[in-house]
């Protein structure tokens, strides 16, 4: 008799993630020099808060990496925002080792302020997460993301109004030299719950993930119910759906965007007003964007209003003056030409 249908589902994803990994790490060793010698295993983390989902994750992970010759090991991350905070992530460590991980370590984390208590708490998350994988030199990090947390990513960035790549949700791969990998995107949050069921492994529900303060809180508990209410069942996986339809669109455009840049610069570089106000708009503004970040804007404080604000010194001009970007970024129509620079 094979394992619960719920446990076999989250093995099946990390399989799936693991064999990806092994065989991007092959098409980086088939030169005849390096086929000489054998590639050293790889190291694969799981980024884990001790709740149900990176629980479920870790022990997937512990069960299928031996199996294909992948070291396994794991690191959760102490925000410090709660009292024992520091107890909570000792524990997290001794379950991670129960479950044959090695190596598994806490870090501890300051969170600041900028951008709000849930984006500050995410920056320091991922650095300390980007730090533990160079330190230890890990192929990978996997994160326990589910399909619902991609339905509710999906909502907040419709509710930004920041367009394709904001409703594209999360991708599986992403993060320098695709260091992060989601293997539940396709999973709701009910099987990895229920994994851990079966598999009596002991879970920690964040009162953080109920507590109303927060956006994505709220959104779980009554935005997300009140649609299904209103839509009937179905709204989860719809979302999810959406967001990978919107990331195939969204990558489609930025490889038309980044094709289209070079015709519209000039001689020394500058943006062409003429040339770029030929371009469809949605090229166009992520051309804009790009140039915005280039010169020093924030990409996690650039919204779609900034860029529209740009792109009307192009295709509503009418003598104004200069708009003011996050980062001290600054643009401004200059002789036909869009300049955006560091103010």
């Amino acid at each position: 008799m094979g394992p619960h249908p719920a446990v076999a589902a989250i093995r099946l994803a990390v399989r799936r993630v693991l064999h990806d990994i092994l065989n991007e790490q092959h098409s980086r060793t088939t030169t005849p020099d390096l086929q000489r010698e054998r590639p050293p295993s790889p190291l694969v983390l799981v980024a884990c808060s001790g709740g149900a989902d990176s629980m479920a994750l870790a022990s997937a992970l512990a069960f299928e990496a031996p199996k294909l010759g992948i070291r396994a090991g794991g690191i959760t991350v102490d925000h410090g925002l709660q009292p024992g905070s520091d107890l909570r992530a000792a524990e997290v460590v001794l379950r991670l080792r129960e479950l044959g991980l090695d190596p598994v370590e806490s870090t501890a984390v300051t969170v600041g302020r900028e951008g709000g208590p849930e984006a500050a708490a995410r920056d320091a998350r991922y650095a300390a997460l980007d730090a533990a994988a160079q330190r230890h030199g890990a192929t990978a990090v996997l994160l326990g993301h589910t399909r619902d947390d991609q339905a509710e990513t999906v909502l907040l960035g419709l509710a930004r109004g920041s367009g394709t790549r904001s409703l594209s949700g999360m991708a599986a791969v992403s993060g320098a030299s695709g260091r992060y990998r989601r293997p539940f995107l396709e999973i709701d949050r009910q099987t990895a719950r229920r994994a851990c069921m079966v598999q009596s492994l002991p879970v920690w529900d964040d009162p953080h993930n109920a507590d109303p303060a927060y956006t994505r809180s709220r959104l779980r508990h009554e935005g997300l119910p009140a649609l299904e209410k209103a839509l009937g069942k179905g709204v989860v996986e719809a979302l999810a759906r959406t967001a990978q339809l919107s990331r195939d669109d969204a990558d489609a455009l930025d490889a038309w965007a980044s094709q289209a840049e070079s015709s519209v610069r000039d001689a020394t570089g500058r943006l062409e007003c003429a040339k770029l106000y030929a371009l469809p708009p949605a090229v166009r503004r992520r051309i804009l964007r790009r140039a915005a970040i280039e010169a020093g804007a924030p990409a996690g404080s650039l919204f779609a209003r900034h860029i529209e604000e740009v792109d009307r010194l192009i295709t509503g001009w009418r003598g104004q003056g200069a708009i003011n970007l996050p980062g001290k970024v600054v643009a401004q129509r200059q002789g036909g030409r869009l300049v955006i620079r560091q103010g």
